[in-house]
């Protein structure tokens, strides 16, 4: 673990564990470690995923008991567990199904997080790729809606953390990521209310360094419930979108876990 880091990256990990080494080893491969420390907070897995972290050297891993809770509370007191401890300026916060793919992704970051001191994250609403006739389809339907009359859903945006970088001291302001809602919600509302500047970096730009694999926790985990788990046309579309990373590759290559 890198001494004089500038950035804790906390990654909670639950029954997905060739995400987890996925994820890790991306990070690993186009990453300075120097300038960070890895935590893994790993949610009562029982499975290949915690055998694998606790292999690792170049990480910290933290393992917690959970009792009878949803995954989306799992997901925030694991984060908030993490920033008890948390020593670096920066903390980011990330899922397992987000892979890093470009050793500029830090910089790019921290040139964002830095732009202004006001600032205290920076993050994006979604984190996926979409072609230009999804979006054009879209706008007309939404267009459409309007001239119909018809109620259009105006949902509150906030830095998702499947990847959110913020400033570990403005963290400390708040409450914390666990709020009974999706982790930060009610933390990115006390900051802006603060005063503090949250810019949304959009998901076309962010892709150039991260690619989220939409829904693959749940596609992949086996006891997961979601429909989303089950579907076939979301199983091939995600091993596409394996192909397309290399991520064969990157499972391969034992030498990014020392």
């Amino acid at each position: 673990m890198a001494e004089n880091a500038l950035l804790t990256i906390i990654v909670p990990n639950y029954k997905t564990p060739e995400l987890t080494k996925l994820c890790l080893r991306s990070i690993r491969k186009y990453t300075d470690c120097s300038k960070v420390k890895v935590v893994a907070v790993d949610n009562d897995s029982q499975d290949a995923s915690v055998e694998y972290l606790r292999s690792l050297k170049w990480i910290t891993l933290i393992e917690r008991k959970t009792a009878g809770e949803s995954g989306p509370a799992m997901h925030a007191k694991a984060l908030d567990m993490v920033m008890q401890t948390v020593d670096t300026p920066l903390v980011l916060v990330i899922h397992t199904d987000t892979i890093v793919i470009s050793d500029q992704w830090l910089d790019f970051l921290l040139g964002k997080i830095y732009a202004d001191e006001k600032i205290a994250g920076v993050g994006s609403w979604k984190l996926e790729k979409v072609s230009p006739v999804k979006i054009f389809f879209k706008k007309i339907e939404t267009a459409i809606r309007r001239m119909l009359g018809r109620q259009i859903l105006d949902r509150e945006h906030y830095f998702r953390s499947h990847c959110a970088m913020y400033k570990s001291d403005c963290v400390r302001e708040t409450n914390g990521f666990h709020d009974n809602e999706s982790a930060g919600v009610t933390m990115f509302k006390i900051l802006r209310e603060k005063g503090y500047k949250l810019p949304f970096i959009e998901s076309e730009e962010l892709c150039r360094y991260l690619r989220h694999l939409n829904h693959a926790t749940m596609i992949l985990n086996p006891t997961s419930e979601s429909r989303k788990s089950a579907n076939p046309k979301k199983r091939m579309k995600l091993e596409k979108e394996l192909k397309k990373l290399n991520a064969d590759k990157i499972l391969a290559d034992d030498s990014l876990d020392k």
